[in-house]
């Protein structure tokens, strides 16, 4: 592969080992999204073997996203503070650590447990992750291929933990799904101490804003714990509202406290940038759609189609395949060709397109006739707005606050995903709930009973898909008026030669 860097005249040598470094940081960046799906397939048989309860099973999920949702904006500034390779590599093993634990667990304390101690790696991991490749990766047509890759592994991850979660439960048992974890985290682990050379100079070592840090993991806390409880509890129920209130007081406050210290944890100038505010809003609006979507398609295969975990999985394919082309293919190749809201903007709304084919679903629709295309195109969208959405959250930002910047970007997926099972879930349980009471009444037979409630899980998922169409095109016109930024400006970046040099070579950014 050329190095595009030496070609251009007073831009120092780029590290040779970036892109064995990129492998690495790949591997651990799926790791991390593969978790997030893969625990939800061997949930039914975790819950029997350690007698966990209806009421409790929730907290495997819900105690991971809390740690993890709570503590990245923690983990960003951690990355900052202590180095980012060193953070990078911390996370890894602790995240091994953890899930080896969960692996083992013998009851549901245990369980709960390694979730959460998975949760505050994760946090240590992802941001460190991100600001990792914003760094060593400045070269405009280099950082274009870098967060391709990067995108559509954020991307498609997801889609690719529930074909493992499916083999790993239906072929072994359900500890794998933990244990798996344990060989990616070694081998990125040690990849990374060996190969990952961190650009000097980069380090923010201010005093840590305690005030900042204690706030912002409540208040994010607040925020997911009252999504989470609003899908179980519903709306109404008190504390859901609580936590409501609690996390807008909460985020209210630290806002006032970061515009007041003198090194705060989340620098208001990271999020009122409008391109990074842009991104951040779109990305999270985003994640709410397909988080939604994938538990919807997972059991419209699983219960109406009638699929088992393996074949489930393997259905995900297209959207995988999809991912990859748009991101490494689409996004990579116009990247710097283009200014970036040219392919968030069209790709939200291609990915929309994929979403409203999904609202014609019934029972009898065919898997080759609707669901692939729908699939395909859905990937494709996401696959071209993801990758310049995470490129350009991290462009241009000071060297000093790319963790916590990167944090900024997980955050919005974390809360994102939050609301997106919650919100769709409620939708989609009050449209079954009225198709049933509507219909149930002329159903005299148990079969036409079944059928009815069939018809009715099916009428829940279209209507909550409607709302996510609708939110996937709020999500492009945010991107096409709010993100600004113009192509990656080649001359400027060559340039800027001398002085990039002494910022970790970031690169100018024609606006």
């Amino acid at each position: 592969m050329s190095d595009t860097a030496t070609k251009a005249p007073g831009i120092r040598q780029s590290d040779p080992a970036r892109w064995k470094a990129l492998v690495f940081i790949a591997l651990a960046q799926l790791m991390v999204v593969l978790d997030a799906t893969i625990v939800n397939i061997a949930l039914p048989s975790a819950q029997q073997d350690l007698g966990i309860s209806d009421g409790n099973r929730q907290w495997v999920v819900t105690a991971y996203a809390l740690a993890f949702g709570g503590l990245l904006l923690f983990g960003g500034r951690i990355a900052d503070l202590w180095g980012r390779k060193r953070t990078f590599v911390l996370g890894l093993v602790g995240f091994a650590a953890a899930s080896a634990l969960g692996g083992a667990a013998t009851n549901e304390a245990m369980m709960f447990g390694s979730r959460a101690l998975q949760g505050v790696f994760g946090a240590l991991l992802a941001p460190a992750a991100l600001s990792l490749l914003a760094v060593m990766f400045t070269d405009a047509k280099e950082r274009a291929k870098a967060f391709g890759i990067y995108g559509a592994i954020a991307g498609g991850g997801g889609a690719v933990g529930l074909i493992l979660g499916g083999f790993l439960t239906e072929y072994l048992n359900w500890r794998w799904t933990f244990f798996v974890n344990i060989p990616f985290a070694i081998v990125a682990a040690a990849g990374a101490y060996f190969v990952i050379r961190e650009p000097a100079g980069g380090r923010n070592r201010s005093p840590l804003d305690i005030p900042g840090v204690i706030l912002s993991t409540l208040g994010l806390v607040s925020l997911v714990y009252g999504f989470t409880r609003a899908e179980s509890e519903g709306w109404s129920d008190a504390v859901t509202i609580g936590m409501f209130v609690a996390s807008v007081g909460l985020l209210a406050a630290f806002v006032v406290v970061e515009a007041k210290v003198k090194s705060p944890l989340l620098p208001l100038r990271v999020i009122t940038d409008r391109n990074r505010g842009g991104i951040y809003l779109s990305l999270g609006l985003a994640i709410i759609s397909m988080f939604g979507l994938f538990l919807f398609l997972t059991y419209y295969l699983q219960i109406v189609k009638g699929y088992t975990p393996v074949k489930t999985g393997f259905a995900f394919l297209p959207m995988i395949v999809g991912m990859i082309t748009g991101s490494t293919q689409i996004g990579t190749r116009l990247m710097t060709r283009v200014a970036p809201r040219l392919l968030m903007g069209p790709g939200f709304l291609v990915a929309a397109l994929g979403m409203l084919l999904l609202t014609q679903m019934e029972i009898g629709s065919s898997y080759t006739a609707l669901l692939l295309p729908a699939m395909l195109l859905l990937g494709l969208g996401m696959g071209t707005a993801f990758m310049p959405a995470m490129s350009l959250a991290t462009q241009g930002v000071e060297p000093r606050d790319s963790g916590v910047a990167s944090a900024m970007v997980n955050t919005s997926q974390q809360v994102g995903g939050a609301i997106g099972t919650a919100l769709l879930n409620t939708i989609a349980a009050s449209a079954t709930t009225s198709y049933i009471a509507d219909h149930m009444g002329d159903a005299g037979t148990r079969s036409q009973q079944q059928l009815v409630q069939l018809e009715a899980m099916v009428k829940g998922y279209t209507s909550a898909i409607w709302f996510a169409v609708g939110i996937l095109v709020v999500a492009a016109a945010i991107a096409l008026t709010f993100v600004n930024a113009g192509k990656p400006d080649m001359s400027a970046v060559a340039d800027a030669g001398e002085d990039a040099e002494d910022s970790l070579r970031v690169p100018v950014v024609a606006h």
